[in-house]
């Protein structure tokens, strides 16, 4: 079953894509051979109307919040695995095979062990969540995911008392992601990136499954990623292969590539600068050439919700 759940500080109606825009677009897509990104996902081990049969509702207009077209977000991505310019992923990604697709549980765990994406999500009810994505490039969309809170996938293989952070890995076949045979790649692969456990565990963090009400494509991190709203883009991982509890803060892609510019935390905040750029504006997709950028909220709108995790830390060293 999937819930439309309302929370607070939620896109404006105005930002949501009418549906006769999004299925053009899919439309578009197949005769352009792109649509066989969607198809690979269908091949994942879940039927391919997975998402419709468990009780897909559309979405309802969402106070404070425009969703973006997703012209914009399936064109528009950062997936270093498929290449580093930003229509990469869109081109290569189809050749990344996600059948059969797995995720091995392991670490500070009672239940460890490998795991279809079937089993993963057992008895798992889905939701839509219409969340802003701030990328730390300075721009940013507001996308309506289909997913469920990650906590709810960790309670499943009981974390052990000693387990106090999460680590997620993303797919690496360098056969099928030329990204990864680059000789100039900024980064290490597999890509990693991890969250405290308290973090994992808030409503607003979620795997994902689904955007627009449909699959997730090959280039949004089919079948199976991490949203956490708050944060910046780079640390939503995508296509997870690998979840480890642990009790020690696992090093991140980023992190180790660039410290001084990348932290673990990598909270949105509007006040403390990239050293190459300012942070306390953005770039919204589909606003327009001429378009003027928006102020960065602080925690990208949801400190009313998560800034208690973060009481008594300095936010800008971390």
């Amino acid at each position: 079953m999937l819930i439309r759940v309302p929370r607070k500080n939620d896109p404006r109606p105005s930002e949501i894509t009418p549906e006769r825009i999004y299925r053009a677009r899919r439309e578009i897509l197949k005769g352009t051979g792109a649509i066989a990104a969607l198809s690979a996902v269908h091949a994942s081990g879940l039927p391919s109307d997975w998402i419709e049969s468990r009780g897909y509702a559309k979405h309802e207009p969402v106070p404070d919040l425009e969703i973006t077209p997703s012209p914009y977000t399936t064109q528009y991505n950062n997936f270093y695995e498929f290449g580093t310019d930003k229509d990469d992923p869109m081109r290569y990604a189809d050749e990344m095979t996600i059948d059969p697709w797995s995720v091995e549980v392991s670490g500070l765990v009672a239940k460890p062990g490998k795991f279809s994406l079937e089993d993963v999500l057992a008895g798992v009810d889905l939701e839509e969540r219409i969340y802003r994505l701030r990328c730390v490039e300075a721009w940013s969309a507001v996308i309506p995911w289909v997913g469920f809170p990650v906590k709810k996938i960790l309670d499943k293989y009981e974390p052990l008392g000693s387990a106090k952070y999460v680590k997620f890995t993303t797919h690496l076949n360098r056969d099928e992601m030329r990204g990864t045979r680059s000789f100039f790649s900024s980064i290490d692969f597999p890509y990693i990136e991890g969250l405290r456990l308290d973090e994992a565990n808030h409503d607003l963090a979620i795997f994902a499954v689904g955007m627009y009400g449909d699959e997730l494509l090959n280039q949004n991190g089919a079948p199976f990623r991490l949203v956490v709203p708050w944060k910046y883009g780079f640390k939503s991982i995508k296509s997870i292969v690998k979840i480890e509890l642990m009790e020690r803060q696992p090093p991140t892609t980023w992190n180790l590539s660039a410290p001084q510019e990348y932290g673990f935390y990598s909270n949105v905040n509007p006040e403390v600068d990239h050293p190459r750029w300012s942070q306390a504006s953005e770039r919204v997709l589909g606003s327009g050439l001429f378009a003027r950028n928006q102020p960065t909220l602080m925690l990208n709108g949801y400190a009313d919700q998560v800034a208690s995790l973060y009481e008594g830390m300095n936010l800008r060293r971390n």
